[in-house]
């Protein structure tokens, strides 16, 4: 099982080195101003979440180094091909978040598996903080939503990408 944590560990360390890479990118093709910020909100998260992979990987006593991430890798690229392929900035906003939405889902898979796998193996503070990047990564997929559907003030960019 440390195997497998270990695995994982180095596998979401490629993913969000990858992930921080590409924010800016999507930070910059945004046109709702809620949603840039989210995406460099995200981005300080990203880096906080990155230096606490490099926290568990001492713990360990391993390099996070070592694992690509086929998965996160795919879902950018898939972001990255089909933003320039739509002409209307409302659409490419909803296609921005509903690639982000999809990268914040493999996190949240991901980090709830390592966070249980931790648990088994009686790491409890690698469990802790890969909690914590959990819940943020929950909190991210929720902000995502809210802009997508909107609120009291806005109709959400789903809502002005139909008009």
């Amino acid at each position: 099982m440390k195997d497998l944590l270990v695995e994982q560990i180095r596998d979401l360390y490629d993913a969000e080195n990858r992930i921080t890479a590409a924010l800016p990118k999507m930070e910059a093709a945004a046109h709702n101003n809620d949603l840039k910020q989210a995406f460099q909100s995200h981005l300080s998260e990203t880096r906080n979440q990155v230096d606490r992979l490099v926290e568990i990987s001492n713990i360990l006593g391993i390099s996070p180094d070592g694992e690509t991430c086929e998965a996160t890798k795919g879902l950018i690229r898939e972001g990255e091909e089909l933003i320039p392929k739509l002409s209307d900035p409302d659409v490419g906003d909803a296609a921005l978040i509903a690639a982000a939405q999809r990268i914040e889902h493999y996190e949240i898979a991901s980090y709830g598996s390592a966070a249980t796998f931790a648990t088994c193996i009686g790491e409890s503070r690698i469990a802790e903080l890969l909690g914590q990047t959990l819940a943020e990564e929950k909190e991210a997929d929720s902000k995502l939503q809210k802009i997508a559907k909107g609120g009291i003030f806005s109709s959400g960019i789903n809502k002005e990408a139909t008009q």
